[in-house]
């Protein structure tokens, strides 16, 4: 059996995972799981030639870096948190207008005084002086934090990686405020936190991403075209 002229990676759960189903159903090329249900291998009914790929939204962010798969459909919090050099190696060819998420920063909404990143640098001063260390930032996006703080001026915190459920970190002592995604601000509510006015670092949702380090010959740019372009109308 010839290999595939085209790869795509696509989610192997949840939302992402069902949406991208619909999306290439609606376009016209049903997304088919091949050999068991649970398998994660695929193929696109139309297109012989394209083999698909199930796997994590975040192991997609690395088969894109490295090239070892055409195309891929993920969140662009996880492409922008993951790849440093994401104009070099990754293209945007389109956003899908699912899997919305922004990432944010967010405080406790007893810091009254607390509601723009500027005022951040204050407190972190004042921190300091009271208890000898930096304001602790929560957080999963430990480098789309580390950019976006120094782009605002702050710089008396340092980040505490999040493992769990980051929402409850300033609750349970464990850090003074977060960096995290949120889609309709419900959980951070219940959580008594609030997002700063100027504090949205990304608004993010899936897309359609090509591999610029993946072999591209002629039928391969073809086929990415044609699902470009059923996926466009």
């Amino acid at each position: 059996m010839s290999a595939p002229s085209l790869v795509i990676a696509v989610p192997s759960k949840g939302r992402l995972k069902e949406k991208a189903a619909e999306l290439f159903d609606a376009a016209g090329f049903t997304l088919r799981v091949k050999g068991h249900e649970r398998g994660y291998r695929g193929q696109l009914d139309g297109l012989p030639d394209v083999a698909v790929e199930y796997t994590s939204a975040a192991e997609i962010v690395h088969q894109l870096r490295s090239g070892r798969v055409h195309l891929g459909i993920t969140g662009e919090d996880l492409v922008r948190e993951t790849v440093h050099d994401v104009d070099g190696r990754i293209a945007f060819l389109m956003p899908l207008g699912f899997g919305h998420a922004d990432v944010v920063v967010a405080v406790p909404e007893c810091w009254l005084d607390v509601s723009r990143m500027a005022d951040l640098e204050d407190v972190a001063e004042q921190f300091a002086r009271n208890h000898g260390r930096g304001l602790r930032v929560a957080t999963k996006y430990m480098n789309l934090t580390r950019r976006f703080f120094a782009k605002e001026g702050v710089t008396g915190y340092r980040i505490v990686e999040s493992v769990g459920a980051t929402e409850a970190t300033p609750a349970t002592g464990t850090s003074e405020l977060i960096v995290d995604i949120t889609s309709t601000g419900t959980t951070l509510k219940a959580n008594h936190l609030k997002v700063l006015e100027d504090g949205l670092i990304l608004k993010s949702q899936a897309h359609l991403l090509a591999s610029k380090r993946a072999g591209w010959d002629a039928r391969a740019r073809e086929l990415c075209e044609r699902i470009l372009s059923s996926l466009s109308q």
